[in-house]
């Protein structure tokens, strides 16, 4: 394990400009004069993977469910379909802008898809080699994406939350099937109390462990806490918070993780994730790993780079 060296900077987490947007959090750019009422606005991201070209996903509504009462339901006027492989880092779109809600507590978040299996492409992974494959949701039409864990809306004010769609553990590898199933893992942020990870990656480093680093440069992944041991994902409590891709900007190997909760994790890279399958326990090595701890509001720079060897005095 290297603590090495890091630091933080100010950062605004804007839209990628896919859907209707916004920027802000609570008390942004409209609030509710109505001390009964508050103001959502709902955001997706993505944490990607690295077997497609594009994974979209076709959303149809929202569903909110007060923790009493009954849901509220928010269908769009026309089916948004969002790749979710260009919502990488502090990119993402909005799904709700602004909506007013009772203000209170809320016991879920369900997202509307359109990924039954029914060999329509609504929903679809384009593969590498560019051919389209259907992409279904088990129990998709009965259930939808739904997110368990309370939240609460503040009277008068305005929450803006964001759903991180983390494909690297929710898509099985179709390995020549006509469809593959996605078995969604989400989570919903506050994007007040949450910060973001970039930097590079070094490239002595990638070159020596990554076959065709122009093709596959490698991933960085994300664990709660410090001095935590690497391992694959796994589907179990000690699976990473979410991964990112490594990736050239022309000069460097870079990498950048969005919508971080603020905390101490243990970063760690690998040139094996496309061997990570979400479901089995897999030997993936893990080249290097390194603490780092994240602020509200700020991005945390971090270089990855060896261990320099000890020296004999």
């Amino acid at each position: 394990m290297k603590q090495g060296f890091s630091r933080a900077i100010p950062i605004l987490v804007c839209s990628a400009g896919l859907l209707l947007t916004a920027c802000g959090g609570s008390g942004g750019s409209e609030s509710s004069n109505n001390s009964e009422t508050s103001m959502l606005s709902l955001a997706i991201t993505d944490a990607p993977v690295d077997l497609a070209n594009k994974i979209v996903v076709e959303f149809s509504g929202i569903s909110l469910k007060p923790s009493s009462g009954d849901a509220l339901v928010f269908d769009f006027d026309e089916p948004q379909s969002i790749d979710l492989l260009q919502l990488q880092g502090n990119a993402y779109a909005a799904l709700l802008v602004n909506e007013q809600v009772p203000a209170g507590e809320y016991s879920w978040v369900r997202l509307h898809v359109n990924a039954l299996e029914d060999n329509v492409m609504d929903s679809y992974m384009e593969l590498e080699d560019g051919s389209q494959i259907e992409l279904w949701v088990p129990s998709g039409a009965q259930t939808g994406l739904k997110l368990h864990g309370g939240f609460v809306m503040p009277a008068g004010g305005a929450a803006n939350f964001t759903i991180d769609f983390d494909l690297r553990k929710s898509v099985t590898d179709p390995k020549g099937k006509a469809s593959a199933i996605l078995k969604p893992s989400l989570r919903m942020v506050n994007n007040l109390e949450v910060g973001s990870i970039a930097g590079t990656v070094d490239s002595d480093l990638v070159n020596s462990v990554c076959a065709d680093p122009t093709m596959d440069a490698g991933a960085v992944y994300l664990f709660n806490g410090s001095d935590v041991l690497p391992v694959d994902i796994q589907g179990i409590e000690g699976d990473p918070l979410t991964t990112a891709l490594v990736s050239s900007d022309g000069e460097n190997f870079v990498y950048e993780i969005g919508f971080v909760p603020a905390g101490d994790y243990t970063l760690a890279y690998t040139c094996e994730a496309a061997l990570d399958d979400p479901e089995a326990a897999d030997v993936i090595v893990f080249e290097q790993s390194d603490n780092v701890t994240v602020s509200s509001g700020e991005q945390t720079l971090f270089d990855i780079a060896p261990v320099a060897p000890e020296t004999e005095q």
